[in-house]
């Protein structure tokens, strides 16, 4: 397979920046890295990154996919997770792969799918993003385009949440998918889970969601 680069690659920390790629070619990229964890893959109208996440970028992915789950598991809340799915659209040229995904809300609609087809499908309610070395890719707007409800972002010291409204994100103090969760408290647990043992930090996730669920 032969791509023409035009202008230069651009790379920046793990990040590849591919510009001019046909759909087509990120169709056959993504059936050739179908089997494959890395790197993630995020389409743009002909612009193309290849991102191969750090340790770091891995271990926070993790914590906030692990927090989420055991979250979901103390407070009852239906959470499938679908880690780094690939959701795209044709029609819209543009597709992409998030760090981490979940479905609460729309859960039962893809439960037992074994493919995501966006046609009659929803996308994910929540999508996490690890961005400590920011993307070439403006991923916000094509969340949007996906109506992606919720958006977690980590910039590598702090978590925002942003909510879809009328088209754009915004920032806000408290989770609309998880009701009792704020930035504050995932930014204080995943500043914890980089000190404390996984076994302890765990249990003082689940410890502060039974506060919450017995307070609620």
């Amino acid at each position: 397979m032969t791509a023409v680069l035009n202008p230069p690659t651009t790379a920046v920390e793990g990040r590849v920046l591919l510009r001019n790629i046909s759909w087509q070619t990120y169709e056959r990229l993504l059936e050739d890295l179908a089997d494959c964890s890395v790197p993630h893959l995020t389409y743009d109208r002909g612009d193309l990154e290849i991102m191969s996440p750090t340790a770091k970028h891995e271990f926070v992915n993790r914590a906030i996919d692990t927090f989420v789950n055991l979250v979901a598991l103390e407070l009852e809340i239906e959470a499938r997770a679908l880690g780094s799915t690939t959701y795209k659209r044709e029609d819209i040229e543009r597709g992409f792969e998030p760090d981490s995904c979940f479905y609460t809300k729309n859960e039962a609609r893809i439960r037992g799918k074994d493919r995501i087809d966006l046609s009659v499908d929803p996308p994910p309610d929540l999508v996490i993003e690890i961005d400590i070395t920011t993307s070439s890719i403006n991923k916000h707007s094509i969340f949007a385009q996906f109506k992606v409800a919720e958006v977690w972002r980590y910039d590598g010291e702090t978590i925002e949440i942003l909510e879809l409204v009328q088209g754009s994100y915004v920032k806000v103090e408290t989770s609309s998918v998880f009701p009792l969760i704020t930035n504050a408290v995932l930014t204080s647990f995943v500043a914890e889970s980089l000190t404390l043992s996984r076994l302890e930090w765990m249990k003082k996730v689940r410890e502060w969601a039974r506060q919450q669920k017995a307070s609620s």
